[in-house]
């Protein structure tokens, strides 16, 4: 699962610069991240928490 979250990752970014650079989208990406940036934390926990292999199991 740790490898699926860090290639979405990538692709999402990949496309967003991609747009932004043709001018299809104009967000600023340091906006964004001033807004959204919890998400980080929740997509880590929920990656963790969906890893197999833990500690403790």
């Amino acid at each position: 699962m740790k490898g699926n979250v860090a290639a979405i990752v990538l692709i999402v970014l990949g496309v967003f610069f991609l747009l932004t650079n043709l001018g299809l989208i104009s967000i600023s990406l340091r906006e964004l991240l001033r807004v959204w940036w919890p998400i980080a934390l929740i997509a880590v926990g929920v990656a963790l928490f969906f890893t197999p292999g833990g500690k403790g199991r």
